[in-house]
């Protein structure tokens, strides 16, 4: 039970609203000491648990998790501890007359004390985003504050509040009188410099629908420009840690992203939820068995990124697998069998003798060819089967032995399984083999290549991927990042990768199917929430339908929901972008902003280098940050330079907290600034040779900004 705080301040009217103003600053102060006491409880917690006698694997296990908490608590963003409150009716069934500060995590004067705060994740923090005078929920009043940066040494001033009566729709604010919600309003709009900020004290209803979903749920999320769809994906992660701790542990949590710069800008939202290790990666990094030494041109790596190639790779490995009856049709020979390729090159023996002290136990060959069988008919993983299959033929040795000698020991089996008899007819029907092996064969090799491809691949697919100049052996091989995939596909045929309990992908649209087959293996027995819109695909082999995509990654029948109001993109810069939607080639709603207005100036010059640099100077006047988004790496260099010569220090997307950002349209993808010059959209337009994906990078661009655009342009503009 949470502490009842009687709801005394909410008589209408300024002067009880002054009054109540006093009396929250003075329960955030509390808040603050409570707040210290529990992180200096949990360092003595640490100090006493590695003092407590306890065994082996159960000490480690508990001190880990004393020393976690510990640096959970010590590295505790700066911030305000509440941001809203809940004041119950005293008819309300389940909390009559009782008030709740909410805020990112629990504080409490004691363990066993009710909160002071309670976590915006707990179950009675829900009605905070979803009461409305439509369904108050029991709630007779919402309370959000507003802060500032602290001016007495504290990490915030609470410097005004706002009281909503939900029965009666009125809005009271300190210093405002009556009107609309404003405080949440701005907290939505307030200027940002840095990294990505949580949203816990801004989530809407049906952002906090998906947010609160159950762990065994899959999501899709097809999300606007500005809808807030990253957010949403992080916060859903921070309920489930909250929600889940037992079941997310075991499986663990991971974040992909589609690159670093992207990782780092939102690595900081999460530790502010109380949330901390984490796993944030890219598709890239998790698949990453061989470092990236080689490139492929665009047509070889789209054949490599085809879902086609999972059955390519599928033939390539399993014609390894021999048995007894193939005939030996000299070296280097394939034959397509059952769908498989068959290495029928191997020598294999027409049955098996196993010496055993005076007694020789022999497996005939038809009893091979069965074993083999069977198991390739079941299915397992690659290197289950092969272990099956030793399993089984020391199964037929141990029942003629039992025949003769009577029941034999677990000793006996475990010398029979090690036997070199056995060990080299396992290798010789079922070989062992690494998935460099298989790749290298398959792309070094055209025979291999083509028996594996046949009535898969077209024969200009295959000679777009074969290797011009093989390796001598895998090892010396120049992997692509295209090569990477095919290498996690055989691997996964090989033994399965360990599955996360849930996996939060975002930027979705532009993962290849078999960046897909990848991370649906490292999801196999967890729930995934998959982030993107369409609209912003640009990688050669973007998803044009979510459907599909969620066929590859596993997940056909999960849910696919649109979120099309933005909060922070201005209405003028969403007009703007929808105006190319039509020539995206995807289906998918137009966006709409709650926020009316914003700047959007287009400015026509014969010197865009120039031009660029006097808006940069004139944005610097403003709050924010600023985003400059040129077409490539070369005019990143070429600006950077202009805006060191006016005397404009500048940054590149890797460096957080600078005011003025330099990138490349290609490098802008989950960024965001307050300010946004966009630099010649036509070349961005033209920088894909099919027209579509360039469109969808301005798409991209032009919807970085949160309240002021500039569109510099010597071209002709291609909308």
């Amino acid at each position: 039970m949470t502490s009842a705080e009687p709801a005394l301040d909410h008589a209408p009217g300024l002067s009880s609203l002054h009054h109540a103003l006093a009396r929250e600053r003075a329960h955030h102060d509390t808040c603050r000491a409570a707040l210290a006491a529990m992180v200096e409880g949990a360092q003595e917690h640490v100090v006493t648990g590695e003092d407590v006698s306890a065994s082996g694997a159960d000490a480690e296990v508990l001190g880990y998790r004393l020393r976690s908490r510990a640096k959970e608590m010590r590295e505790l963003p700066e911030g305000p501890l509440f941001f809203g409150r809940l004041d119950f009716a005293a008819d309300d069934s389940e909390h009559a007359g009782q008030s709740y500060h909410v805020g990112r995590r629990r504080i409490s004067s004691e363990p066993t004390a009710p909160p002071l705060v309670v976590d915006w994740r707990a179950p009675v923090s829900r009605a905070f985003y979803q009461a409305g005078s439509h369904d108050p929920r029991g709630v007779a009043v919402r309370r959000r504050f507003g802060w500032a940066p602290g001016s007495r040494g504290d990490s915030a001033d609470l410097t005004g509040l706002e009281d909503e009566y939900l029965t009666t729709g009125e809005h009271l604010t300190e210093g405002q009188g009556q009107g609309d919600s404003g405080i949440l309003t701005a907290e939505i709009e307030r200027p940002r410099v840095g990294p990505m900020r949580d949203i816990a004290a801004t989530i809407q209803p049906e952002q906090d629908d998906l947010v609160r979903a159950d762990l065994a749920t899959s999501l899709c999320v097809q999300g606007a420009p500005g809808t807030g769809k990253t957010a949403v994906g992080l916060h859903r992660a921070a309920y489930l840690l909250y929600t889940y701790p037992q079941r997310i542990r075991r499986g663990g949590l991971l974040i992909l992203g589609p690159n670093r710069t992207f990782l780092t800008y939102i690595a900081e939202v999460l530790p502010a939820l109380g949330e901390s290790g984490v796993r944030q990666s890219t598709v890239g990094e998790e698949i990453a068995r061989q470092p990236v030494t080689g490139t492929d041109d665009e047509r070889a790596a789209a054949v490599k990124h085809d879902p086609r190639m999972a059955e390519v790779v599928r033939r390539a490995l399993y014609g390894r697998v021999a048995s007894p009856s193939d005939a030996v049709a000299g070296p280097g020979s394939l034959v397509v069998q059952d769908s498989l390729v068959v290495q029928d090159s191997l020598v294999v023996p027409d049955s098996l003798v196993v010496p055993d002290g005076s007694y020789r136990w022999r497996v005939q060959a038809d009893e091979l060819r069965r074993i083999v069988e069977d198991v390739r008919s079941e299915e397992p993983p690659y290197a289950v089967g092969r272990e099956r299959v030793r399993t089984r033929i020391v199964r037929c040795l141990q029942a003629r032995a039992e025949r003769r000698t009577g029941t034999l020991p677990n000793s006996w089996t475990q010398k029979i399984s090690r036997s070199r008899p056995v060990g080299a007819c396992v290798d010789a029907v079922w070989p062992r083999v690494r998935p460099e092996e298989v790749v290298a064969g398959l792309l070094g090799d055209p025979d291999v290549l083509a028996a594996a491809a046949d009535g898969v691949l077209e024969a200009e697919e295959q000679r777009a991927i074969l290797w011009a100049r093989p390796p001598r052996s895998y090892r010396s091989a120049r992997w692509s990042a295209a090569d990477l995939v095919l290498l996690d596909e055989a691997a996964g045929l090989i033994e399965h990768p360990e599955s996360y309990g849930h996996v939060v992908v975002d930027e979705a649209q532009d993962l290849s199917p078999m960046e897909c087959r990848a991370i649906a293996r490292r999801a196999a027995f967890g729930s995934l929430t998959v982030l993107g819109d369409l609209a912003q695909g640009t990688t050669p082999w973007a998803a044009r339908a979510w459907p599909d995509l969620l066929a590859h990654l596993g997940r056909p029948d999960a849910a696919i929901v649109p979120l099309t109001t933005g909060f922070r993109v201005p209405e003028s810069v969403v007009r703007l972008s929808n105006r190319l939607l039509a020539r995206l080639d995807v289906e998918v709603p137009e966006a709409r902003s709650l926020r009316a207005g914003g700047e959007l100036r287009v400015r026509e010059t014969a010197d865009a280098v120039a031009t660029t640099v006097e808006a940069v100077r004139e944005g610097l006047a403003r709050e924010g940050s600023l985003g400059v988004v040129v077409p490539s790496e070369p005019d990143v260099v070429r600006l950077r330079k202009a805006l060191d010569a006016a005397g404009i220090p500048a940054a590149g997307p890797d460096e957080l907290g600078a005011r003025v950002t330099v990138l490349a349209a290609g490098s802008a993808k989950g960024l965001e600034y307050d300010h946004v010059v966009v630099v010649e959209p036509a070349e961005i337009a033209a920088s894909a040779a099919d027209g579509v994906r360039g469109l969808r990078r301005l798409y991209v661009v032009l919807t970085r900004a949160v309240s002021r655009l500039d569109v510099v342009h010597e071209r002709p503009l291609p909308w």
